[in-house]
């Protein structure tokens, strides 16, 4: 499956947040979106998911508008995963879970003997098993996090969108997860904050600030000391693995003088 964003405009209430955003997702790969706060990241990926219309430009899902897709179609094809999940939700965990194998039932088709088997062993390989009448509301964040990965990941989708996953997921879940994505056969678009995560384990960068794409391209083309100045504002230092991927390590800030 190929995503691509076309110069897309998008704002809200007359103020511009997206300029030109161009973007391709070749099958298969794992595109980040990098930025810091402010610079259309999250705006980007709502409209890659079909969330939000542009104001001009298109968004193209294997060449085809995305507007014109029909929406069914789409739920089998597209999966998202959200930055903040509510905690107000008073369903089990494995009801939240089954949500993502709705996609592949008719309309009042009842829940199978193998979509709660499917939903059971996503639950396990999110470490989370026995928790299946656990209430949504009663766990923790980074649990909630896991819990809608896994979700996303039981719609058996050919695209995954996620929005800052690692957000609440501690340094392990944070490795295996970005791990997942690297090695899935899916096309997967990811915002992240980490630049030196981002670095390791996606196959293409697109970095942006202030609404518009400022480069885009494999991380060592991406992540240079100079462009991370530009864009965050930050001194950073770039070293290279043996894999040819870069390490960035941010600078701490240099501490005002007496007399500044």
């Amino acid at each position: 499956m190929r995503l691509a964003a076309d110069n897309v405009d998008w704002g809200v209430r007359g103020v511009r947040i997206l300029s030109g955003a161009v973007l391709t997702a070749a099958p298969g790969a794992t595109v980040g979106l990098l930025g810091p706060n402010g610079s259309g990241k999250s705006s980007l990926l709502r409209l890659l998911a079909g969330l939000g219309r542009p104001d001009a430009g298109q968004v193209l899902l294997d060449g085809e508008p995305l507007g014109l897709v029909p929406r069914r179609r789409l739920a089998r094809r597209i999966a998202v995963v959200h930055q903040q999940v509510s905690p107000d939700v008073e369903m089990s965990t494995l009801d939240v879970l089954l949500l993502g194998r709705i996609p592949h039932r008719s309309r009042l088709a009842p829940v199978s003997a193998t979509d709660l088997d499917l939903a059971r062993r996503a639950l396990a390989d999110a470490g989370l098993a026995g928790f299946e009448t656990r209430r949504w509301s009663a766990l923790s964040g980074g649990e909630r996090q896991r819990v809608d990965i896994a979700r996303a990941l039981l719609q058996e989708p050919d695209l995954l969108l996620l929005d800052e996953p690692t957000n609440h997921l501690d340094v392990r879940h944070q490795l295996e997860l970005l791990h997942l994505l690297a090695e899935s056969a899916m096309t997967v678009v990811v915002t992240l904050h980490d630049v030196d995560l981002a670095a390791q384990y996606c196959d293409q960068i697109v970095l942006l600030r202030r609404g518009r794409v400022v480069a885009a391209g494999t991380p060592a083309e991406v992540c240079t000391p100079e462009r991370l100045l530009e864009v965050y504002q930050a001194h950073a230092d770039v070293t290279a693995e043996a894999d040819g991927r870069p390490r960035v390590r941010f600078r701490r800030p240099r501490a005002p003088a007496a007399d500044d």
